[in-house]
């Protein structure tokens, strides 16, 4: 059975992303793992060595007795949507959270990692919440982020942002296994500067693909984020594809300004891939 972990602070994000987690894991057959971290006070003051055992206990014992307080909540939400079924079980730990979700999903050899993200908060901000950035890019499991708004739907088309590189097809593979699920299409979109598209090397790439519901694009341009998230909005594509070696992509997608778009963008999940 597949497994998806699912960190939670228990917020409104975060509920709204279990939603998607359920539906996935019982699409795909897979049990859910949730995850919540709470980190301990540090204490700056010395020679409180009697207080501080009881500043601990205080502290876990009230993360403990939220953890029982919404642990029923995400019951509840399976139960409303009809997937009570779904195999669910709950961990609670103290200490760092993207540490925590490494350890588990090497543990558990983790499939998905599901989190909700706010999105942005003013035209300065980025997409991602520092913490969901952290975790794609620093964790070997695909992870999904969804965004506050975004909610549950056919996949019907993705998106996979790609150089057509060798790495790529590894990755494409990912794809095409969830793709399949879904029975959705997806779209290969290449954004290079000028003249830079190899069609060489696109075909080789695309050679012995195995999946029919799959088409191949390359657009010529400078504004590379701009094309990307055009594409999302002419394309109806419900969810974005990428590999996280793209790093100077990765990281600069999520600093576009509202006036290219980004208001299509934050509607959708975004699925991040690891090598």
């Amino acid at each position: 059975m597949k497994k998806i972990l699912f960190p939670t602070d228990f917020s409104e994000v975060a509920n709204n992303a279990f939603v998607y987690a359920l539906r996935l894991a019982d699409t795909i057959g897979a049990e859910i793992i949730t995850l919540h971290v709470y980190e301990l006070p540090q204490v700056d003051y010395i020679n409180v060595p009697v207080y501080l055992l009881d500043i601990y206990e205080v502290t876990e014992l009230s993360n403990f007795e939220n953890y029982k307080h919404h642990i029923p909540v995400l019951r509840d939400i399976a139960e409303r949507h009809k997937l009570g079924h779904v195999k669910i079980s709950n961990v609670l730990e103290s200490g760092n959270l993207i540490d925590s979700i490494n350890n588990i999903s090497g543990q558990e050899s983790i499939d998905y990692i599901v989190m909700g993200t706010k999105g942005a908060e003013g035209l300065a901000a980025t997409f991602l919440g520092s913490v969901t950035q952290k975790v794609m890019q620093h964790s070997k499991s695909v992870v999904l982020a969804i965004p506050n708004d975004c909610h549950y739907a056919n996949i019907q088309n993705i998106l996979f942002i790609t150089k057509y590189q060798l790495a790529d097809r590894e990755l494409l593979d990912k794809v095409i296994e969830l793709a399949r699920v879904f029975k959705s299409n997806i779209a290969c979109l290449q954004v290079v500067s000028g003249d830079g598209a190899d069609q060489r090397a696109i075909n080789e790439w695309t050679q012995g693909i195995n999946y029919e519901k799959i088409t191949f694009h390359t657009i010529s341009s400078e504004d590379v984020e701009g094309e990307i998230l055009n594409f999302i909005e002419t394309h109806t594509i419900d969810m974005l594809a990428m590999p996280k070696h793209h790093k100077s992509f990765f990281e600069s997608l999520f600093h576009v300004s509202l006036s290219k778009k980004l208001v299509f963008h934050l509607k959708i999940p975004i699925l991040a891939i690891h090598e």
